[in-house]
């Protein structure tokens, strides 16, 4: 007698109490399997160690991981509450290539019509970026910086092989430059888009389990 095997989990990490909030308040059912809402704390070594012990269990074998919350946008003409989808991320120790990333920008214009949603690589940093750092690493051709994006994928894939992705939320752009989070209109803009994402995260989670043909 066979038996159907489990759906594989997902697990969605993000940095911050706020990023945290409002994923959670934008929690539905419907997701593929198993959700795991994971906050790192911030900046690139939280994010290593938090995913590589969440990851060593073996409930979340095989999991896919896909890394979200704020980022700080670096092309002109990206405005606070527009989603980035990275292409791939990016940081001193090597890159990760993202998986179903035309899926995931066809869900997020379905879930959160009106947003722009951006396509390109995500670098990271170990500092909140600001000022001329900013055209530089445009330069480099990032689209976007975060401190958690690129840690908590490499780490997810070095701890096996799995389907990463990562999706942000503009939260200061360089017209928009941000003091700090939640205190402005900016930021709370992008908080309620956060908060409404998690449908097309399920989306991308859900197609990945579906048999190829």
């Amino acid at each position: 007698m066979s038996t159907t095997p489990a759906p594989a989990p997902l697990l969605i990490a993000c940095a911050l109490g706020i990023e945290h909030l409002a994923l959670r308040a934008g929690e539905r059912g419907g997701a593929g399997g198993p959700v795991t809402v994971l906050r790192t704390g911030m900046g690139p070594r939280a994010a290593e160690r938090s995913v590589t012990r969440v990851l060593a269990d073996p409930a979340l074998a095989g999991a896919a991981v896909l890394a979200t919350g704020f980022c700080a946008g670096l092309a002109p003409g990206m405005h606070p509450g527009d989603l980035v989808v990275a292409e791939e991320t990016r940081d001193p120790r090597g890159s990760v290539s993202c998986v179903a990333t035309e899926l995931l920008v066809k869900e997020l214009v379905r879930t959160v019509p009106g947003r722009t949603v951006h396509t390109g690589p995500v670098t990271g940093s170990d500092h909140v970026v600001r000022g001329h750092e900013r055209s530089d690493l445009l330069a480099t051709g990032a689209i976007a910086v975060d401190m958690e994006s690129a840690a908590t994928l490499l780490s997810a894939v070095r701890a096996g092989e799995r389907p990463v992705a990562a999706v942000r939320v503009v939260v200061d752009a360089p017209e928009h430059e941000l003091v700090r989070i939640g205190t402005v209109r900016g930021g709370i803009s992008a908080f309620r888009v956060l908060r409404s994402v998690l449908p097309a995260f399920f989306e991308w989670h859900r197609s990945l389990l579906l048999p190829r043909r």
